[in-house]
C-alpha cells in the first residue's frame, strides 16, 4: 500500500497566493529584525547607543527590533550595520560587490 503524503498545514496555506504574499512580506521584516537584534547582542549595544551612533532615533531602532518597521531606508540599514563593524555583500555566483553607506 503506498503511503499518501500529506501537506503540513503551512504548505497548504503557501499554496494561497495572497497567504504566501503576506507570509514572504512578513517573514522578511522578521528576519530583518532578528538579525538587528543579533548584531546588537554581539556587540553589547543597546538600542539609545546605537540610535546616538548612526544618528537615527531610538523609536526607529526599536521599531527595526520589533518588526513593526516597515520599508526600510536601505541607507539606514546600511549605516546601522557599518557603524557595528559590519558589511552587506551582495553576491551573484562568484561577483561580489559590497555596499556602503
Amino acid at each position: 500500500m503506498k503511503k499518501i503524503e500529506q501537506l503540513s498545514t503551512l504548505d497548504r496555506m503557501m499554496q494561497n497566493p495572497d497567504f504566501k504574499d503576506k507570509f514572504t512580506s512578513g517573514y522578511q521584516e522578521f528576519l530583518l529584525s532578528e538579525l538587528l537584534i543579533s548584531i546588537m547582542e554581539n556587540d553589547h549595544i543597546s538600542i539609545a547607543q546605537l540610535a546616538e551612533e548612526v544618528n537615527i532615533p531610538p523609536a526607529v531602532i526599536q521599531d527595526i527590533c520589533s518588526g513593526q518597521q516597515k520599508d526600510m531606508n536601505i541607507s539606514n540599514f546600511l549605516q546601522i550595520v557599518q557603524s557595528c563593524g559590519y558589511r552587506l555583500i551582495l553576491e551573484k555566483g562568484e561577483e561580489r560587490i559590497s555596499l556602503v553607506a
